[in-house]
């Protein structure tokens, strides 16, 4: 008699657990799960390529220091318009009218 209550017991709490793994990865596969999950992967991959982007921008400055210094170089050339970069502008609102 216990037997088959431990195995009937056993077996119902096993069915339990089987429905809510599977209701939970039905969950996780929705359009609108994945399309957090994909949002998500772009905020951290962008984040991951900024970081990386100023190391490159530091490393880039560091070099060129030390070129410099093997070259005996002192003068600083003119700031150069970097591709992408906005000119800064001065905007007065009161030109406007």
């Amino acid at each position: 008699m216990f037997r088959r209550a431990f195995w009937f017991t056993a077996g119902a709490a096993t069915g339990v657990w089987a429905t809510n793994k599977v209701h939970r990865k039905i969950r996780s596969l929705s359009p609108e799960s994945l399309a957090a999950q994909a949002a998500n992967k772009a905020l951290e991959a962008g984040g991951r390529l900024r970081t990386f982007a100023q190391d490159v921008r530091a490393g880039m400055a560091e070099r060129e220091d030390q070129l410099n210094d093997a070259l005996g170089r002192t003068d600083t050339a003119p700031e150069l318009e970097v591709p992408g970069q906005r000119p800064a502008i001065a905007y007065n609102r009161k030109d406007d009218h």
